[in-house]
């Protein structure tokens, strides 16, 4: 499998950007998908995961309300919407995929992608 991950950028505090993470192998169906994120100096953390069909999502409490992931499996691609963005945000974002038979969203990933840098400006 494997994973490009793109959308990332300069943004002010309050913005928006779309991230997008493109996979390839098997039929896209056949994955949940998930974004996590690393701030420098710090651990990497769950940002928003999605089932298979993408029916079931979950976010981590910093970003709910404001970030939406979904995923298009005609197009294999999975995407991340960040809406009022803030300082705290800036780090980079990487995209996760695991084959899983239930249509259930995970914290565990087998493939990751590259990353890509947000960075929000205050």
């Amino acid at each position: 499998v494997q994973l490009q991950a793109s959308g990332g950028g300069l943004v002010q505090a309050g913005g928006s950007l779309r991230l997008s993470c493109a996979a390839s192998g098997r039929p896209f169906n056949y994955y949940a998908m998930g974004w996590f994120r690393q701030a420098p100096g710090k651990e990497r953390e769950f940002v928003a995961g999605i089932s298979r069909s993408g029916g079931s999502t979950r976010y981590s409490d910093s970003v709910m309300g404001r970030f939406t992931i979904s995923k298009v499996n005609y197009n294999n691609t999975v995407y991340l919407q960040m809406d009022a963005l803030e300082p705290e945000d800036t780090a980079v974002y990487f995209c996760g995929v695991r084959t899983i038979l239930k249509d259930v969203v995970t914290l565990s990933y087998e493939y990751w992608g590259q990353g890509t840098l947000v960075t929000v400006s205050s």
